[in-house]
């Protein structure tokens, strides 16, 4: 079976300096794969350049078979297919919750407004928010509004669910609720790729760990073969920071 997501040889610079350099991924359906590393060797760079954010200057990017990287092909239709959360929440301050959450599904995807909207509420109810989807961004906590801000990427649909360090805008405090619905999301046979520095969490929610640094996958495995018994002396030296940081968990 093809996998959802096959990242191929990508190399990815800027200027002189090579942020991703020859890096193969492959995310099947359901699965979570969870990229860990310092900050600086790559995770973020890999997401953007996934959802088209940003050039190649080599490799593919492969979405169910299709070579979506061809400059041929109109990458904001790609984009419909991936739903993507960032570290900051982005949402429209202006927009109530749930406005925010049917605004995609009825200006790019056409969806009927009273159809968005019962989708919008009904995942709202799913993630404790539904008493919030007249309230707007500035009356919600922090892991409120993250919240919101994964429900607005599953409102369409996407085939792929892209999360770029989603806790390190927030207070400890509401890391929990955010990391619970990720939980959720996952055992609901989501295909995720995300990047985090919560290595409990990966080491609980993750299919499979890929650590990068300075650009080089280095090795991938399942969580306990990662976490606990590395191959590279790399990924040693890194899990010996955080665990000196106390972020294991």
């Amino acid at each position: 079976m093809t996998a959802v997501l096959q990242v191929r040889n990508l190399v990815k610079r800027y200027g002189e300096h090579t942020v991703l350099d020859g890096v193969d991924i492959e995310v099947a359906e359901h699965e979570v794969v969870v990229l860990i590393g310092a900050s600086g060797s790559g995770k973020s760079t890999l997401l953007r350049c996934v959802n088209l954010q940003e050039d190649l200057d080599d490799g593919q990017i492969l979405l169910d078979g299709v070579d979506v990287s061809d400059p041929r092909v109109n990458a904001d239709v790609v984009r419909r297919k991936m739903g993507v959360v960032f570290q900051a929440f982005n949402l429209f301050p202006h927009l109530s919750v749930v406005d925010n959450v049917t605004l995609a599904p009825r200006v790019v995807h056409g969806v009927d407004a009273a159809a968005a909207r019962e989708r919008a509420l009904a995942l709202l109810a799913r993630v404790g928010l539904q008493d919030k989807a007249s309230a707007y961004p500035d009356r919600l906590s922090g892991g409120q509004q993250q919240r919101v801000a994964i429900v607005r990427a599953l409102a369409y649909e996407p085939r792929l669910l892209l999360l770029d360090e989603i806790t390190s805008a927030l207070d400890p405090e509401l890391v929990g609720e955010v990391l619970t619905l990720v939980r959720s999301l996952a055992e609901q046979g989501r295909t995720i790729l995300m990047a985090t520095h919560e290595m409990g969490f990966a080491r609980q929610v993750a299919d499979r760990i890929c650590f990068l640094d300075g650009g080089v996958l280095v090795e991938s495995g399942p969580p306990d073969q990662i976490l606990a018994d590395p191959t590279e002396d790399r990924t040693r030296q890194f899990l010996r920071r955080v665990i000196a940081a106390g972020r294991l968990g």
